[in-house]
C-alpha cells in the first residue's frame, strides 16, 4: 500500500509541474551548467593541458564551483516553482482534504526534484566527458571515475534539495523562500572549505568534489549528507504536524 501511495503521489506531482516551467528550467539550467567546462576549455585550454592530474580532476577543479552553484540555484528555483502551485488559490488546503498525507506531498516533490537533479548531472557528466575526450588522453578507468564523481555529487546534492523544499513549504510567499534560498547559496560560496563543520552546511555540500579528495574526506562527507537528509526529512514531518495542529 505504501508503494502504491508513493507512485500515486509522484504521478500527481508530475502532472502538476506540467503547468509550470519546472522541467524546462531544469533542462535549460542543466545544459547551461554542462556548457561551462566546454566553453572554458575552448577559450583557455592551454591553461589546463599542461597540468599533471587526471582529466576529470583538472576539469572539476576548474569548473565545478560554477557548475555546483548553478545546480543549487536550480534546486532552489525548482522547489519554489513546485510549492507556488500549491499555495496559489489555496490549492494545498484542498489537497489536504484528499486521502493523502501532507508529508507524502513533500516526499513526492523530493523524489521529483531528485530525478531532475539526476537529469542535470547527466548533462554535466556528458559535458565533462566531451572535454576529456576532446582535449585530453583518457585512462582505462575514466568511465568509473566519471561515474563515481557524479554519483558523489548527487549524494551531496540531496540535503540542499530537501532543505530548499522545507524552506518553501513553510513560506507561502514564493519570493520570500526564493530570497532565503539565494542568500543560503551565496553564504555557502563564501564558507571556507577547509573547515569541516562549515563545509557540511547543506547548501555548501554540493561544492565538494570526488576527484582529488581523500578517502577519509569522501566518507565523512557522505556520512554528513545521509545524516542531514534524514534530519531534514524528520524536521519536515514534525513541522507539518505542528502547523496542522495550529490551523
Amino acid at each position: 500500500q505504501t508503494e502504491r501511495w508513493c507512485k500515486m503521489t509522484f504521478g500527481l506531482e508530475c502532472k502538476k509541474v506540467k503547468r509550470t516551467g519546472f522541467i524546462p528550467t531544469f533542462i535549460v539550467g542543466g545544459l547551461l551548467a554542462a556548457a561551462v567546462p566546454v566553453v572554458n576549455m575552448a577559450v583557455r585550454s592551454e591553461t589546463y593541458l599542461g597540468l599533471e592530474s587526471s582529466p576529470i580532476q583538472i576539469l572539476m577543479d576548474a569548473n565545478w564551483q560554477m557548475m555546483a552553484m548553478l545546480n543549487v540555484l536550480l534546486l532552489v528555483a525548482g522547489a519554489c516553482l513546485m510549492y507556488h502551485t500549491e499555495y496559489a488559490d489555496n490549492a494545498i488546503q484542498k489537497m489536504c482534504m484528499l486521502p493523502i498525507k501532507e508529508q507524502n506531498l513533500f516526499f513526492g516533490k523530493t523524489v521529483l526534484i531528485a530525478v531532475m537533479g539526476i537529469v542535470i548531472l547527466i548533462f554535466e557528466a556528458i559535458g565533462i566527458a566531451f572535454c576529456s575526450t576532446h582535449w585530453f588522453e583518457l585512462s582505462g578507468n575514466f568511465a568509473l571515475e566519471l561515474l563515481k564523481s557524479f554519483g558523489y555529487a548527487f549524494a551531496l546534492m540531496l540535503p540542499s534539495a530537501l532543505l530548499s523544499l522545507l524552506i518553501v513549504s513553510l513560506c507561502q510567499n514564493m519570493w520570500v523562500s526564493l530570497g532565503i534560498g539565494v542568500i543560503c547559496v551565496f553564504v555557502a560560496t563564501m564558507l571556507p572549505t577547509d573547515k569541516f563543520v562549515l563545509s557540511i552546511f547543506p547548501f555548501a555540500l554540493p561544492f565538494q568534489t570526488f576527484a582529488g579528495a581523500t578517502g577519509n574526506v569522501i566518507r565523512n562527507m557522505l556520512i554528513a549528507s545521509v545524516i542531514e537528509t534524514v534530519i531534514i526529512a524528520i524536521a519536515e514531518v514534525l513541522l507539518l504536524k505542528v502547523r496542522r495542529s495550529m490551523e
